[in-house]
């Protein structure tokens, strides 16, 4: 029997609004969020496609390592999953990659309770021990929520039983530049408490992490720790653009995947580390604390969207990153020259990611990202390393992956720079220049685009609408 009904005018409404929020977001504003992205048609398609509603569970069997499904017509999903982790590989040039997980914060939820566990794996009591001093960016210095206390991290860190603190320790930063960790006195703060965890990685990122320093620094001196970097905002920007973790010394990576990466919102974690290492061990709890520890459901649609978006990466990285590092520093110098408070080092054209960051006076950080959204200008709002905290934030931190995607270039970005100096300086209203300097910037590059791939995407197109 057809079940099929008249819409309530609330159902009706929810979809006309979403078509106007998809107008308003897609062609009318210039998104500068530096967490955010759009995926390829081709990703969001197999997105929702039919996987996106089944399930999955696996794990390797003991002894054989063998995957066991414990759900039948998932060849299909299976098989993507195989050639998502082979790719993956390749990507971040290791050998171990875990893609069932969701964004930045279960990766790191699953990186540090595996660390734990296999801290543990001789210790049988009711009461496992916790992960010893822990040395990370902090929050205010641009180090992320995931790899704090009260994030991630929460139930993985001793206390210190005088007073009752976490063992956590933070980089120290260099006295005349605030957005960049000073090598020399982190060396002396490991030596003073011999880590046992470091975390590198940050969410306002202007700088490349100093990995290697650090990791030939450790190992020199023979001090036993695990080296990780979250590089949830520069997942993307792995390679000679920017940094190869492996390569400098990291042991884990974890990182989203819809940031400066192609794909949609999962996250993962990469390790280095082969079978005949004592260390793997601890990639064998990463799994383990990855299912069934953290997900039954791993969102088999994005999964499949993620392969798409890595088969994207994978044959656009060069040229992306490249146009990427271009755009931020050609950004920050164009906002410079309109008169405003770039921050970072005008040395290195201000930074060395996708971010950039834009001072606008203590406290008027929300104010300021208010104003750009009401012109179509989507930001958001920082505290900046010597400020208080949130409350007092001043400053606006843009990423421009969004936007290189859709073509901006040089001359975009000039007059994206003007306007944004007219709205910030003179309150000026601004809106129609941005949706007509967007309009000209709606198709998205680094994506396939051929015959035969139009073709099928086309068909896919027309099932999912069925």
């Amino acid at each position: 029997m057809n079940q099929n009904t008249t819409a309530p005018k609330p159902a009706l409404d929810l979809l006309f609004s979403a078509m106007d929020n998809h107008t308003w977001r897609q062609e009318k504003c210039i998104n500068l969020i530096p967490s955010e992205n759009t995926p390829s048609k081709a990703v969001q398609l197999l997105c929702a496609s039919d996987p996106a509603f089944r399930y999955a569970e696996h794990k390797k069997q003991k002894g054989t390592r063998q995957e066991v499904f414990y759900y039948q017509g998932v060849k299909f999903i299976g098989r993507v999953e195989e050639l998502l982790v082979n790719q993956m590989r390749q990507y971040m040039g290791c050998t171990e990659v875990e893609t069932r997980l969701l964004p930045g914060q279960m990766s790191n939820t699953v990186a540090f309770s595996a660390l734990m566990s296999y801290k543990n794996r001789f210790h049988t009591s009711a009461d496992p021990q916790r992960l010893g001093y822990v040395l990370n960016n902090h929050l205010i210095k641009g180090g992320h929520l995931s790899a704090q206390p009260m994030g991630a991290l929460h139930d993985y860190i001793a206390r210190d039983p005088v007073t009752g603190k976490y063992r956590v320790i933070n980089f120290p930063v260099c006295p005349d530049n605030l957005y960049k960790i000073d090598v020399a006195a982190t060396k002396e703060l490991i030596a003073r408490y011999t880590p046992e965890l470091i975390v590198f990685g940050k969410s306002m990122v202007l700088y490349r992490e100093p990995v290697r320093e650090i990791a030939d620094f450790v190992k020199a001196q023979g001090i036993p720790t695990t080296i990780m970097y979250d590089m949830a905002h520069v997942l993307g920007l792995v390679g000679d653009y920017f940094q190869n973790p492996f390569v400098e010394g990291a042991h884990i990576v974890t990182g989203s995947t819809h940031k400066t990466f192609f794909g949609p919102q999962r996250g993962i974690v990469a390790t280095n580390w082969t079978e005949e290492q004592e260390e793997y061990g601890i990639w064998k709890a990463v799994e383990k604390r990855t299912f069934p520890g953290s997900v039954s459901n791993h969102h088999l649609g994005t999964q499949l969207g993620l392969l798409m978006a890595a088969y994207e990466m994978n044959t656009f990285k060069d040229a992306y990153q490249s146009a990427l590092i271009h755009n931020a520093k050609h950004f920050a110098k164009a906002l410079k020259n309109n008169g405003l408070d770039v921050k970072g080092d005008p040395a290195i054209d201000f930074t060395e990611t996708h971010q950039v960051l834009l001072g606008v006076g203590s406290g008027r950080g929300p104010e300021m990202a208010e104003r750009l959204e009401k012109n179509n200008i989507i930001v958001n709002y920082q505290a900046t390393p010597d400020e208080e905290g949130f409350a007092v934030a001043g400053a606006l931190r843009m990423g421009l992956g969004e936007m290189t995607r859709f073509g901006f270039d040089d001359e975009a970005l000039d007059r994206l720079a003007e306007l944004m100096a007219a709205c910030i300086l003179h309150d000026a209203n601004i809106k129609d220049e941005v949706v007509a300097l967007r309009a000209r910037h709606l198709t998205m590059g680094y994506c396939f685009s051929d015959a035969a791939f139009d073709s099928a995407l086309g068909q896919l197109s027309k099932l999912i609408e069925a």
